[in-house]
């Protein structure tokens, strides 16, 4: 059976930098202890768990920032922000109670978080193509002043109904299905022709769905490793199995099953941007000995 491995499989860019920033800030003697990330770092469970052999603990806010921040003030030495990026209150309370902070935020998020935030001050109406209770966009959304408008869905965007006199910024979230954002992009534009549309899908994503689908239609099966909590790993499973119904989706090696190759010679192998290298290394190895 012919095994074809993505050439974008594993850690995007910022997944990686967030990781080796942590992984220093751990073995530096210098950094404040005890270090906390401010929710999971990455969507992958086993990820999340090698960082907390590191001695690095995951904390979630619970009820109001100010409040978390009080009642946490004494029991964190540094905080991390995640790759996913937060909304401007954090960096304002962090502050203010003199908590250490490391921002590991992707550089691609910070961007849209900048433009939003520009959007906002400029008195421009917003829309965020994106998953309203995603980490990214719930940050990008604070960024906005918490005055944009949702397209998650194709209902939401048969439902927009923006005022025309007012300018329109449409972003989207970094990890979105490109081809949802370039069909809702299209359906604003020409309701709302003055809209400006920025293209703020990063290259990781880009490069990731436009393969899948050309892998999924040159193999019989295709596999995508991934955590459950990771949107972009899902995504590169929805994508694939609109192409080839023998898509499957799992966390690891131990999850794929014998009847899934019964008689095929080509499979496609995937991962999103938050899976490690070890796991995608342990999945081909378990399909090459089948």
């Amino acid at each position: 059976m012919k095994i074809t491995l993505s050439k974008y499989a594993g850690f995007c860019e910022g997944v990686q930098r967030a990781y080796e920033m942590v992984e220093k800030i751990a073995k530096d003697s210098k950094v404040k202890k005890p270090i906390f990330v401010l929710g999971a770092l990455v969507h992958n469970d086993e990820v999340v768990a090698k960082i907390e052999s590191l001695g690095v603990k995951k904390i979630n806010v619970e009820g109001e920032l100010e409040d978390f921040f009080e009642k946490n003030e004494s029991q964190i030495g540094t905080l991390v922000i995640t790759a996913h990026g937060v909304g401007p209150k954090i960096y304002e309370l962090a502050k203010k109670y003199q908590i250490y902070l490391v921002d590991t935020t992707c550089p691609r998020v910070i961007k849209v978080q900048r433009l939003a935030k520009n959007f906002f001050e400029k008195n421009v109406q917003i829309v965020i193509i994106g998953e309203k209770n995603h980490k990214e966009v719930v940050g990008i959304f604070q960024w906005g002043g918490e005055s944009a408008i949702f397209v998650e869905t194709e209902k939401d965007l048969k439902d927009l109904n923006l005022d025309p006199n007012k300018e329109i910024a449409v972003l989207s979230q970094t990890t979105q299905d490109q081809e949802f954002v370039k069909r809702a992009a299209a359906q604003i534009s020409k309701k709302y022709p003055k809209a400006k549309i920025l293209d703020s899908i990063c290259l990781a994503t880009h490069d990731r769905q436009s393969e899948i689908n050309q892998l999924a239609a040159k193999n019989e099966v295709v596999i995508v490793i991934g955590d459950p909590a990771s949107s972009n790993s899902k995504r590169l499973f929805e994508i694939a199995k609109r192409s080839n119904k023998n898509s499957y989706f799992i966390q690891k090696a131990q999850q794929l099953e014998q009847e899934w190759f019964s008689g095929k010679k080509a499979v496609a192998v995937t991962a999103g941007a938050s899976t490690p290298a070890w796991i995608i290394e342990e999945v081909v190895l378990k399909l090459k000995n089948l």
